[in-house]
């Protein structure tokens, strides 16, 4: 994990935010999620709890190639809307894991919720073997146990999808 400083852009007296960027281990640790579902390769200008971004590249190995369109492979949205919630919960995991307070017993992932709602989401350019997917999630306004997040995943300049997602704020027994 890295940690930088971001110095706010007008002098006040809001403290600097910090960020934090994770490997794929890390990653590993923050989420329940294991291959061939893990979808999120590495993720960085994290601010927990708020936002941050991500990067999945896209292999012509990943599994749903096989059956998805074989003779002209294309990465399904439902698989990019995965990526872009599995960085939401990245966010949300980082909260907790970069708490002041070291976590409670217990393994971070398992704070991990589900994805509730999609909405608005529109898929503007396919993803293809060799792309490099950059992701963005914004958490918005808390619903009672639920989240409302911006989320946008772009190849280079292009933007690939764009939309809003709800999710659950943690995983019930």
């Amino acid at each position: 994990m890295t940690v930088t400083a971001e110095a706010p852009a007008k002098k006040s007296a809001a403290a600097a935010k910090k960020t934090y960027s994770y490997s794929s281990d890390d990653i590993k640790r923050m989420l329940p999620h294991r291959w061939p579902m893990l979808m999120i390769d590495r993720a960085h200008d994290v601010v927990p709890g708020v936002s941050g971004r991500g990067v999945k590249s896209v292999s012509v190995n990943e599994p749903f190639f096989a059956g998805h369109y074989p003779d002209h492979s294309i990465m399904p949205g439902v698989m990019i809307v995965e990526a872009m919630a599995q960085l939401v919960a990245v966010v949300y995991v980082a909260e907790i894991v970069e708490a002041p307070e070291p976590p409670a017993e217990g393994d971070p992932s398992e704070s991990v919720g589900y994805l509730g709602s999609i909405s608005s989401m529109k898929f503007s350019r396919l993803v293809v073997p060799g792309d490099q997917l950059s992701l963005e999630a914004k958490l918005g306004q808390r619903l009672g146990g639920l989240r409302q997040v911006s989320v946008r995943a772009t190849v280079g300049s292009e933007l690939a999808a764009a939309g809003s997602l709800i999710v659950t704020t943690g995983r019930k027994s």
